[in-house]
């Protein structure tokens, strides 16, 4: 009789009384778990596996199959991870792939070992036949006593069963082998749970298997030379190679053939001997493999034979092998009940682990480098973020954005932080300060350590801070101070000073986004000049005691962009090219932040107090105003326009239609912790702006440094260049003339004229 392992109790669906009587186990779980035997040494698997067939022989139980044993690698399972979260986003899904298996090799062949390669469905090859199987990914970690296992895995039997009546095993029988592979990946710990099962429908009454001996004692000398050749010309031939299941026909005069299933009928009318030949995985004597169940269903289904001559066709070294082959004979006598196609059949072939119905467990956590284990789950939050509220997030772009902060204090610690929350990966601080003691506090890159011996420079302790909370950050420091208006330059040091402007506008054309995070209002000067004139995405943050302000700049002026056209068109701003900028001068265009001064920027720093001269703010306000620079450089980089996207506003009608996924993309943000308000406001482009405008962004073109050395050396150079010096002079030629002749102070009359 064709025997089946028998199943546990534990976790079982089916009652014992209702669990198939021919389930006997190769090898018995409950002494030799699958898991132990396959850690063996092959010494030792050899006695215990010697063993099983003396208890097997001495006892009177029916003739065993033995069950196919998968055992899954850590490289299969690195690949399905990267696969859950690039294609199927977690989602419940079934995935249909092929493995490939080899006719019983010599020595004996180790466990199926499941690769990720398999998703490729080889075909073809001459040392292996196909195995198809679905791998369920489930989104959640289930109890293994629930029924659901057998949900999923109902799909697959009935596609067996399907495929046994439709014919379609006739044209490729390798669907009578499938399996599913049911898997649970908690990614944030990298380890997986999965659970193998190789569906065989259970014969009812069982089959009987008889003359079960080596194929070399069942055939003339004749008639095994020819059925050896004609096995390992079906081996070689692409074809054939990966079809399990054949027919083997012996013609009168000893010549064997093999044949497609469905020649069936065809050998029948010839008065050919037949035998139902298939590949067969295992290598015991005594003992045929699992593929038989389903081939034996298969053949009493489709063809009502009820007395099946089978060949278990196995190899030694690549080659036909009639020694280790089997030649046996099955009676089958099914009951009218099961051979109804509606009727549901029990079916078997869920993998035992330690004698029990539960899953497997392999963790990768212990054998991953810790750094790219640091980038998986940085990785795994944005990704999450994406599959369930924001599927058109670009982590590639943001990824691939080079950052540039400008001052390492308050805000360039926070702005850093939440930038690598974001999956920014290169970053760049400038700064000129050193650590002191008052920093650490509030600066939430730096310890106490980084204080002593006259403290270390803020660029390259926060870079340092930076590699330690994530390995994998680009990070870079540059000490540098940054030139300003209203700071004038001896000669001595105009070298120096025109050095550190060419590093900082180099640094500016190499980056895609700026953040400008400086404590003075002059400091902010020169980068704003110098990212209007490469049309580069800036970002500023400043704060008050209570208050403060993000904003991000407009574009550059498009007089000016003209004329250097070839110098913005690196990195992200490449993206804007296809943008036409006569259609862009169409619309106001948004003002950096300078454009809503009347003056141009001076020393803010000299003859300041003890508390001007630290930054003195609510510690709550630098996360606040870090936080909304950051998202709004991830606003301005996924939408449409870019740089050049109008400012929105909430509840607008005019930006309704367009809202992107992120929400609305504001020009200005305006806060206040003494009243826990906040407002967005818009300010458009100013033509007498000191940093921005038309003007003054040809002037820096064509003169270059010698440009920037006059707007530092002569604090009214800049107001005289933009026409602020006759806006001031003809604002105080106004007069204004009070009318007091009203009695009535409600009187409407009452005006102001100027």
């Amino acid at each position: 009789m064709v025997g089946l392992p028998p199943q546990s109790n534990q976790g079982s669906d089916t009652r014992d009384d209702q669990l198939p009587h021919d389930l006997i186990s190769p090898i018995d779980p409950t002494i030799y778990p699958n898991a132990v035997i396959r850690a063996l040494p092959d010494r030792l698997a050899t006695v215990t596996k010697r063993k099983f067939q003396e208890e097997a022989q001495q006892s009177n139980k029916p003739t065993m199959i033995l069950p196919f044993q998968l055992s899954a690698t850590r490289g299969f399972f690195h690949p399905t991870s990267q696969h859950l979260l690039r294609r199927l986003n977690l989602s419940d899904l079934f995935i249909s792939i092929s493995q490939f298996n080899s006719p019983c090799l010599c020595p004996p062949p180790k466990p199926l070992e499941l690769h990720w390669g398999s998703v490729k469905n080889l075909h073809g090859d001459a040392s292996r036949f196909s195995l198809r199987h679905c791998i369920y990914t489930e989104n959640k970690m289930r109890s293994s006593n629930t029924k659901s296992r057998s949900t999923e895995a109902k799909k697959i039997w009935d596609d067996i069963w399907d495929d046994i009546y439709s014919g379609k095993v006739e044209e490729d029988s390798s669907v009578l082998l499938r399996f599913l592979v049911i898997s649970f990946a908690d990614l944030k710990k990298w380890s997986f749970h999965y659970w193998f099962a190789f569906p065989a429908l259970v014969l009812d009454p069982p089959a009987a298997l008889v003359n079960l001996k080596p194929a070399s004692r069942c055939f003339t000398s004749e008639e095994a030379e020819s059925l050896s050749r004609a096995c390992n010309e079906w081996r070689s031939t692409s074809s054939t190679a990966d079809m399990p299941f054949f027919l083997v026909s012996i013609g009168s005069s000893s010549i064997v053939t093999l044949r497609h299933l469905r020649e069936w009928e065809a050998c029948q009318n010839n008065g050919q001997k037949v035998l139902f030949g298939f590949y067969d995985p295992c290598h015991l004597p005594s003992n045929p493999g699992w593929p038989l169940r389903n081939y034996l269903a298969y053949i009493c289904s489709r063809w009502g034979v009820e007395k099946v001559h089978f060949f278990c066709y196995r190899e030694n070294r690549g080659f036909a092998d009639l020694g280790l082959s089997l030649v046996g004979e099955a009676n089958i006598s099914l009951s009218q009940e099961w051979r109804n196609h509606q009727n549901m059949r029990n079916v078997v072939g869920w993998e035992l682990n330690k004698g029990k119905k539960v899953p497997r467990c392999i963790s990768l956590a212990k054998t991953m480098d810790p750094t790219r284990l640091a980038v998986s789950a940085a990785d795994l939050n944005l990704k999450l973020m994406r599959w369930r509220t924001l599927p058109s997030l670009n982590l590639d772009l943001l990824a691939s954005t080079k950052c540039l902060l400008l001052g390492a204090g308050t805000l360039g610690c926070q702005v850093a932080r939440m930038l690598m929350a974001w999956g920014v990966r290169n970053i760049t601080l400038v700064d000129s300060g050193k650590v002191s003691m008052s920093n650490p506090i509030r600066q939430s890159l730096y310890v106490l350590d980084d204080c002593l011996n006259g403290g270390k420079f803020k660029a390259a302790a926060a870079v340092e801070s930076l590699k330690r909370i994530f390995p994998a950050v680009e990070a870079e420091g540059v000490v540098m101070a940054i030139p300003m208006p209203g700071h004038p330059v001896p000669i001595q040091e105009e070298t120096n000073i025109l050095q550190d402007c060419r590093h900082l506008c180099d640094l500016i054309n190499s980056h895609d986004a700026i953040f400008l995070l400086t404590d003075t209002r002059e400091s902010r000067w020169l980068p704003s000049l110098l990212c209007a004139s490469a049309n580069k995405i800036t970002i500023t943050a400043a704060l008050g005691f209570d208050s403060f302000l993000v904003m991000r700049h407009g574009a550059g002026p498009v007089d000016a962009l003209r004329n250097s056209q070839a110098e913005t068109s690196n990195n992200l701003s490449a993206s804007t090219e296809n943008l036409s900028l006569s259609s862009k001068n169409e619309s106001q265009r948004l003002g950096c932040y300078f454009c809503n001064d009347v003056v141009a920027p001076i020393d803010s720093t000299a003859n300041r107090t003890l508390d001007q001269q630290c930054t003195v703010t609510r510690p709550g306000l630098a996360p606040i105003a870090s936080a909304l620079a950051v998202e709004l450089l991830v606003g301005v980089l996924h939408h449409p326009s870019g740089i050049y996207a109008k400012a929105e506003f909430a509840n607008s009608n005019d930006n309704g239609s367009t809202e992107q996924p992120l929400g609305i993309l504001p020009h200005q943000i305006r806060g206040s912790l003494s009243q826990f308000s906040q407002m967005t406001l818009v300010g458009h482009a100013s033509t007498c702006c000191t940093a921005c405008c038309s003007t003054v962004v040809s002037e820096y073109q064509t003169k270059g440094m010698d440009f920037i050395l006059q707007a530092i050396n002569h604090p009214t150079y800049l107001e005289d260049l933009t026409g602020l010096t006759e806006l001031m002079k003809s604002v105080g030629s106004y007069t204004l003339d009070w009318d007091n002749d009203s009695e009535n102070d409600d009187d409407d009359d009452d005006c102001v004229e100027i």
